[in-house]
Formats: structure tokens, C-alpha cells, sequence
């Protein structure tokens, strides 16, 4: 086994038909209302199009991401998300690593709770599979209003 199949290979804590499904790594992390937040994603996939097949998120420390960052894509720099997308759009094939540390310290400088920062970078992660990008100022403000809407989707059930 290669270090990269060694690195996502991912025992699920939950049935195997779950198409979405939670995990933690080198972190003491489980999140609450697993069903709310699997329901919410699977809207907002179909919201924009997509066909979900699968998607592990993997909630994890600043130290783990960093790892992830420089490893696969040679950015030396803390991120609050890695999305590894396995498909094209539409189909929805991925991993969303998510630094808990980071969401924390956004949450902290962004004036949130540290819930709703989770749903929004949880969001965003989903939006990138869904073929939006971030790189230019207009993408970076449509995704915005991508994550906005998301979210009144998840405070609406």
C-alpha cells in the first residue's frame, strides 16, 4: 500500500450506504446532528446540480491539515479546508479535510460561533465540488453568497 491509499484509507464509523459520512483524525472531535448536517448537504448538492455518490468529511488540527497542504499541494500555509474531489462535476466523489483549530480561531476573528464557521467551511468545501473556485475576486463573491444561501438552507431544515 502506498502512503497515499494508507492516508485516506478511512474505516466507517457508520453504515456503509451513507453516502455522507463523518470522521476525525488525531483530534477528539464528533459532530452533533450528524443527520441535520447529512440532510443540508445532500440539498445543497442537488440545489446546484450535483449528483452525490459520496463524500467523507474528515474533521482534523491545524498540524494534520498542514501535513495534507504541503504533502499534496505544496502549499506551506495553515487553511481551514482541503477539498480532494475524486469525480468531475456533476458526479459528487470527495474528501473535505477541515482544520477544527482553524474554524475556531475564524470563528473567533469573524465574530461567529464556532457552529456556524463549521457549516459555513463544511459548505464551501461542497460548493468547490460542485465546480465553483475562489481564485479571483468575483468567484470569491459569488462563493460568498453561494455559502449564504447554504446556510439559510440549514437554518431553515
Amino acid at each position: 500500500m502506498n502512503e497515499e491509499e494508507d492516508f485516506f484509507d478511512l474505516d466507517s464509523p457508520e453504515e456503509p450506504s451513507e453516502p455522507i459520512r463523518f470522521y476525525s483524525e488525531d483530534i477528539d472531535f464528533t459532530l452533533v446532528d450528524q443527520a441535520i448536517f447529512q440532510s443540508w448537504i445532500e440539498r445543497t448538492v442537488t440545489r446546484h446540480g450535483g449528483l452525490l455518490s459520496f463524500l467523507n468529511f474528515v474533521f482534523c488540527s491545524d498540524a494534520y491539515l498542514h501535513k495534507l497542504n504541503v504533502e499534496y499541494l505544496h502549499h506551506d500555509t495553515l487553511t481551514d479546508i482541503i477539498t480532494f474531489p475524486y469525480q468531475d462535476y456533476p458526479t459528487i466523489e470527495g474528501d473535505i479535510f477541515i482544520s477544527v483549530e482553524r474554524v475556531h480561531e475564524n470563528a473567533r476573528t469573524y465574530g461567529v460561533s464556532f457552529q456556524e464557521e463549521l457549516a459555513r467551511v463544511m459548505a464551501h468545501g461542497v460548493l468547490h465540488l460542485c465546480g465553483f473556485g475562489d481564485k479571483s475576486e468575483e468567484e470569491q463573491s459569488s462563493m460568498r453568497g453561494m455559502e449564504e444561501e447554504a446556510m439559510r438552507m440549514l437554518h431553515g431544515h
